[in-house]
């Protein structure tokens, strides 16, 4: 993903296994670090299943 480096994505790890799976993409705000601009420069990247 473009702007996310190991500490987001160890931020985002810790997240998903406080509070269980991301529902829908724009979950990933909740997680800190992660903005609008990074989760809109990533979107088309992304998915939920």
């Amino acid at each position: 993903m473009v702007g996310i480096g190991e500490a987001k994505a160890r931020a985002i790890v810790q997240y998903r296994e406080e509070n269980g799976p991301f529902s829908s993409v724009d979950d990933l705000l909740e997680v800190k670090g992660i903005g609008v601009k990074t989760l809109e420069k990533n979107r088309d990247r992304l998915s939920i299943e």
